[in-house]
């Protein structure tokens, strides 16, 4: 059993006749005007309607107007009606040949399969989200010759299962299950393109044709349209992460760093997104290392923190950098914490490097302040009233024991 933790408005025009026979009065030409503009809105609206009513040509004549019906829903609010229409889409694209769906088939079956269960998860139905998500990732396993596109759409299908069996508790098993086979599946892709695969990874977000004007009527959550093979990488980390097994964990986001920090082919710097994510899960490496043996996990944290604060530093001066606002945002976030981390671990070092300790903490409140993130302002100011009590005061035999370094 799943359970979730006004009108418009005229001006009014007055106007003289005009005493010329010869001339056009004013107010025949603002009459003209607004025929013309009339004309132009019923034709506009009538292209508009064209226009929608010519969508999802391509698919099987089974699915059509059911697939039209849900998706006009969705963009109306109307995500009952919208799960409604689009569950009987499914169950009928079920009853059909693969062959009616042309060119890969299982990426747009599985497309029908995800905007129900978006919509039937809006509804608050996630136990019948959940099984539709199950039974899309059940057909692409047992599918022969899946195409590169079709297996990373297994791959975040798969992903979202293991998010969702958390998010709506269905065990600890079930979620590793579904986030172990999305690791394995994009693990397995990535090897069969570097064996000789013809198709990158990196380019099989979108298809072109046919196949990518159908699903683009799907208007698909980003989840499924954008292709990241180290999400899944970073979602089975945090899960080990914080079951405590961390050396599944570091291992993990190891794997994920290499992959995001990686150049595209012909590009001197991976993608400013990626990079801040990296940076990300650098810190949060610099955070499980304090949980590993003493003495030298203060060491290595320490090193994987200063690594994520030279990866954002360098990212802010890259071209086009703050171009990319979304991407930027996360550094910036992820720059707040590792600054608070650095600070954290320099005081709880041998010794107490409390002058270094504060001055991390003073740059983490700046930043924390400078992008308007309370929290991280509010732990700040914190860490230094503490380290001000402690340098007034004897020491007890060691560092501040609440002096605890956070994941970002």
């Amino acid at each position: 059993m799943f359970t979730r933790p006004a009108s418009k408005q005229y001006a009014a025009l007055s106007t003289n006749a005009s005493k010329s026979s010869g001339t056009p009065s004013p107010s025949a030409r603002v009459s003209t005007l607004f025929g013309v503009l009339m004309a132009v809105g019923v034709a506009s609206t009538a292209y508009g309607v064209y226009q929608f009513y010519s969508t999802f040509t391509m698919w099987p004549p089974e699915v059509r107007g059911d697939l039209r019906a849900g998706i006009k829903a969705k963009n109306q609010g109307d995500l009952d009606l919208s799960a409604r229409y689009l569950q009987r889409a499914w169950e009928t694209a079920q009853t059909l040949p693969l062959s009616a769906f042309a060119s890969e088939p299982h990426l747009k079956l599985s497309g029908i399969a995800v905007v129900l269960a978006e919509a039937l998860e809006g509804t608050n139905r996630p136990q019948e989200a959940y099984e539709i998500y199950s039974a899309a990732l059940l057909q692409l396993r047992a599918a022969k010759d899946l195409t590169g596109r079709e297996r990373m759409r297994a791959v975040a299908i798969s992903h979202k299962l293991g998010e969702m069996a958390e998010v709506y508790q269905q065990g600890s098993e079930e979620a590793e299950q579904w986030l172990t086979y999305a690791v394995e599946e994009v693990l397995r892709v990535l090897k069969d393109e570097a064996n000789g695969g013809k198709e990158g990874v990196r380019n099989l977000a979108v298809p072109e044709g046919e196949a990518g004007s159908m699903l683009a009527e799907l208007d698909l959550p980003w989840w499924v349209r954008k292709i990241d093979v180290a999400a899944p990488l970073e979602a089975l980390g945090r899960f080990y992460a914080n079951g405590g097994k961390n050396e599944y964990a570091v291992t993990l986001y190891l794997q994920a760093i290499g992959m995001l920090m990686q150049p595209p082919p012909n590009q001197k710097n991976a993608p400013v997104e990626d990079r801040c994510r990296g940076a990300q899960l650098m810190n949060n490496l610099s955070d499980l290392m304090v949980r590993g043996p003493p003495p030298t996990n203060l060491k290595y944290a320490e090193n994987w923190a200063r690594q994520a604060q030279g990866v954002i530093e360098k990212t802010r001066t890259l071209p086009g950098a703050q171009k990319d606002v979304e991407g930027m945002a996360l550094c910036e976030q992820t720059l707040a914490a590792v600054l608070y981390n650095l600070g954290a671990l320099l005081e709880a070092s041998m010794g107490g490097k409390n002058d270094a300790a504060r001055q991390s903490f003073q740059e983490s409140l700046e930043q924390a302040k400078k992008i308007g993130m309370r929290a991280g302002a509010m732990e700040a100011r914190s860490a230094l009233r503490r380290l001000e009590r402690t340098t007034k005061s004897p020491p007890s035999g060691g560092a501040a024991s609440d002096a605890n370094p956070k994941a970002a």
